[in-house]
Order: structure tokens, then sequence, then C-alpha cells
């Protein structure tokens, strides 16, 4: 499926939480979505003025009373809320996988076992941290005032995101211990200068 339905989704989706200024709903997006969904300035600001101009967002003049900030706040039309719940409601594709970790690994032949101990280890590491991280916002949504109505829902991404946190670290570890029982590869050693 193409990006843009997609961009259009994360920031109707954004908007419909509240008014904001472009800047704050950049910020949100990396803020709320992040652990899951990335969009960068330079797709939020031309999918605000195509939304604009589709009459699914108004602007407003103003300021963003949350932030202090001045400029233009948007908000969510009855439009635009009716093309929120439309693209929610359209098929996805699952992404293509992209692990520039794997991908490394599938030559690591090529390389000091060293290095690759290292890349295991840093990514444990991280995968733990994500662990933590998601373990915080499970507690901040849970005590939420709305959990009951929108909590639970974002509730299901963080848990998501900590499953496969969890997964990662156990994948690492395991990794770290088939490279050790291997002799760390030295075995194919010959094969890197072929």
């Amino acid at each position: 499926m193409a990006r843009t339905p997609q961009t259009q989704l994360a920031v109707l989706g954004a908007l419909s939480i509240e008014p904001m200024t472009g800047y704050r709903l950049r910020a949100e997006i990396v803020q709320t979505l992040g652990h899951f969904w990335h969009e960068s300035f330079g797709q939020v600001y031309p999918a605000l003025s195509a939304l604009e101009e589709a009459g699914l967002v108004e602007r407003e003049r103003g300021g963003d009373r949350a932030t202090g900030r001045s400029g233009n706040v948007f908000r969510l039309t009855a439009a635009g809320r009716e093309r929120l719940r439309e693209l929610l409601a359209e098929p996805f594709q699952q992404p293509s996988p992209r692990d520039p970790l794997l991908l490394r690994l599938f030559f690591a032949h090529h390389v000091d076992p060293a290095l690759v101990r290292g890349w295991l280890t840093e990514a444990l590491a991280g995968a733990e941290r994500a662990c933590e991280h998601y373990d915080e916002l499970r507690a901040e949504i849970e005590r939420e005032p709305d959990f009951a109505t929108r909590g639970v829902f974002r509730l299901l991404t963080v848990s998501a995101g900590r499953h496969a946190a969890r997964a990662r670290a156990d994948w690492a570890r395991e990794a770290l211990e088939l490279l050790e029982a291997a002799g760390d590869g030295r075995g194919r050693r010959a094969d890197r200068d072929r």
C-alpha cells in the first residue's frame, strides 16, 4: 500500500485526539506513535497541506496553548473524521523486513568474530532497554483516565513492541551462544578471503 494513505492515517489519527500545530503534531507522532511508526517533517507538512486542500482538516491562525507556540493550529473536520474511519477500515500489508544487523550477520564470515560478538551484545542491550521502556509506557497508559476507552488500544501497540523486544533479546542471547559454541565461526575464517 502507498505510503501517502498511511501518512494521512497517522496525521488524521493524531488530530483526532486534539487540534495542534504542525510542529506539535510531528512531536506527538514521535512521542506517541514513535515506538511503531515514523513520520518525518518532510512527510507531515505536505500531508497537512493535501488534507487541508481536500477539506479534511482546517487551519486556524493562532497558537497552540499546550506548547505556547504560535502558528497555525490544524483541526479535523467532519469529513476528516470520516476519512480517518475509511483509512482505518482499509486492508493493509505488512512491511517488507529490513534489518541491517541480519544483513550484516548473513555476510559476517568476512569480518572478525569479535566484531560480530559486539553487534550481538549491542543488540541484546538495546532489546533489554526497549523492554524496560515498554514496561514504563505500559504503566503510564494504565494510569491514564481514558484507559478503558482509548488506553486499552494504545496498550495493544505497546504489548506488541514489548513482545518483539523480548524476542530480539532472546534471539541475541541464543546467537551469542551459537557463536561461542561454533568457536566464533573460526572454522569459516578461511572462506573470508574467497
